[in-house]
């Protein structure tokens, strides 16, 4: 690639609005077929040189030059893409995450529609990686998909995980999440967990190194599944937790803020309350 030879044209594409250098959708896409990049790399190359695809305008007063570009670059794991996965996705394919893995063995039942984000009539009996590929694809085409119609486990998510800078939770078993948190350990990578129950949810970041689940759920002593069997899955809990995790991970990918590291942040939607507990007084 002639990396002059395409400066030269962002610079002839970009649109000014103000002080800011925008590259329209359209121009993006053309320069990626006139020099036969993937359009990440067009991104990539219009953000180095301040040159703002119009797409982020609405993000850079949040994360900064740097912090897109840092976002452009990393991959993010994403295990489990259903109420939480599913939104989470969304989320960080707007923000231009440039390459998501997604791991996920089921697909879309009818139960699924009260909540999941890529469930529609249209995808029952879909892989949940399929619907979740072809929503990241109509959503930012620069967004690289690696999807995994695979089970988690201890056995599959070191390989399918490796590469990531961070990994989100977006489990609905204790067992399953707590392999999780040991692979991203055993990866030397942070982990976002997130989870619902009713009106409930809470969010935590582990870093590695950090007791994180084990500080809640000892080994041995963690149920299948929490509270979220007795008191359900309502449609708005997911995303409330679902926009939280995203933020930890846009935080951490950016360098920016501070994470929820040590500390579990606990939301109740039916009474109205949010707070934040270290977990060394629970």
């Amino acid at each position: 690639m002639n990396e002059n030879a395409l400066r030269d044209r962002l610079l002839a594409s970009a649109v000014q609005e103000g002080e800011l250098r925008l590259l329209p959708l359209a121009a993006e896409k053309a320069l990626a077929e006139e020099f036969g990049l993937p359009r990440r790399e067009v991104q990539v190359a219009a953000v180095q040189n301040r040159i703002l695809p119009a797409r982020y305008q609405r993000s850079l007063g949040t994360v900064g030059w740097d912090g897109q570009l840092a976002l452009l670059r990393a991959t993010c794991g994403i295990v489990g893409l259903g109420g939480l996965g599913g939104w989470i996705v969304e989320g960080l394919a707007r923000m231009g995450v440039g390459c998501l893995i997604l791991i996920d063995g089921d697909r879309f039942a009818e139960n699924n529609l009260n909540r999941q984000a890529l469930c529609w009539e249209s995808t029952l009996g879909q892989p949940k990686t399929v619907a979740a590929a072809e929503r990241v694809r109509n959503l930012n085409p620069a967004v690289e998909v690696r999807a995994h119609a695979v089970w988690a486990d201890e056995h599959s998510l070191p390989d399918l995980l490796r590469g990531a800078t961070v990994i989100v939770d977006a489990l609905d078993t204790l067992p399953t999440r707590i392999v999780l948190q040991k692979v991203a350990q055993g990866l030397g990578v942070p982990m976002v967990h997130g989870a619902i129950a009713g009106y409930i949810g809470q969010v935590m970041t582990i870093f590695p190194g950090d007791a994180g689940l084990l500080a809640l759920y000892p080994e041995g002593k963690s149920p299948e599944r929490g509270a979220e069997a007795l008191w359900g899955n309502p449609a708005a809990t997911p995303m409330m937790i679902a926009s939280w995790q995203i933020q930890e991970v846009v935080k951490i990918i950016t360098g920016r803020g501070q994470p929820l590291r040590n500390r579990i942040l606990l939301m109740d939607a039916e009474q109205g309350t949010a707070e934040i507990l270290k977990l060394g007084d629970l």
